[in-house]
């Protein structure tokens, strides 16, 4: 019994031995002098089974199991970042793990529906040391084509390569190229609080369009005194609606020169598709919904309903 016991005892420390002796080799650097960098990408929500089983495949860990252990000891299995990584195989396992939770090269941001490219600026800003009129110079020519999303956008960008990032989102998703219709979907997303107006004031528009009525919208004003902290003023002045601008719809017939915002999906697919009706006015009330007439008498009587 007692030779029995002996023979278990020695085979369990034998085992903790053999264990401690691989979880060591298994945590330590793949190679020391290897101080190679390679850049480990990690697509928004892999598993960190799925991160460990590549990190093993380009040699960057020993042990796929030991990673995951490790994840998991240090509870980082919801916390590593999607994003690009520095990592070399001179780096040891519990280096590369705070890495991909805390190393990232890039940063998310999400940009919504209706911004102008001032407000990207600000934007960016709060997440990069970004030099606005740089940024600003090179995205202004794109208003309107800066597709509102979120993005993973790498540390080292310059302002250019982040409007390169923003264009080609909005040529892959648009469903129009059309300059005319962009800049309708830039005054759709700005005149339209809900998806259920979308439609109906880009039918407005385009009926106004047709008949060579101006279109009167404030946003367009809007656009032309906006500035920090104050992009989109709320309560428009008598005499601002007559400053001369080709951005005045108010003083000009037809379209402004470009787009005032940059429009999300919704607003361009409505700028593409109008509902069908006669409308030629519109009046917002308090909670941002929209009341529509077919003629002045019309809009007059929305006007004492839905602001008075």
């Amino acid at each position: 019994m007692k030779n029995l016991f002996r023979l278990a005892l020695f085979i369990f420390i034998a085992i903790f031995i053999a264990g401690f002796l691989f979880y060591q080799w298994a945590v330590n650097p793949v190679n020391k002098k290897d101080k190679t960098e390679v850049v480990f990408v990690i697509p928004q929500g892999q598993t960190a089974k799925i991160i460990g089983k590549r990190l093993l495949q380009e040699k960057l860990i020993k042990n796929q199991l030991v990673f995951k252990l490790l994840i998991d000891r240090k509870d980082y299995a919801y916390q590593l970042q999607a994003g690009d990584f520095h990592l070399s195989p001179s780096m040891d396992l519990d280096k590369i793990i705070e890495t991909l939770v805390h190393g990232t090269l890039d940063y998310w941001i999400t940009f919504p529906e209706g911004l102008r490219v001032e407000e990207y600026a600000e934007k960016l800003n709060t997440k990069v040391d970004l030099n606005q009129p740089d940024f600003i110079l090179a995205a202004k020519p794109y208003e309107g084509q800066l597709f509102p999303d979120t993005y993973l956008i790498p540390q080292n960008a310059s302002p250019e390569d982040i409007v390169n990032i923003l264009i080609d989102n909005f040529n892959q998703k648009s469903p129009t190229k059309d300059k005319h219709l962009i800049i309708i979907a830039s005054l759709i997303e700005r005149e339209a609080k809900h998806q259920q107006d979308r439609p109906l004031v880009s039918s407005v528009i385009h009926n106004r369009l047709n008949i060579g009525m101006a279109l009167q919208i404030d946003a367009t004003v809007q656009y032309i005194f906006g500035k920090p902290d104050s992009w989109w003023l709320k309560n428009l002045t008598a005499q601002q609606l007559k400053t001369r601008s080709p951005y005045n719809t108010y003083q000009n017939p037809g379209l402004p020169p470009g787009p005032i915002a940059n429009p999300g999906l919704a607003a361009l697919k409505a700028a593409v598709n109008p509902t069908q009706t006669n409308y030629l006015y519109y009046v917002s009330d308090s909670s941002g919904y929209n009341h529509y007439a077919e003629d002045l008498e019309g809009h007059q009587e929305n006007i004492e309903k839905y602001l008075n």
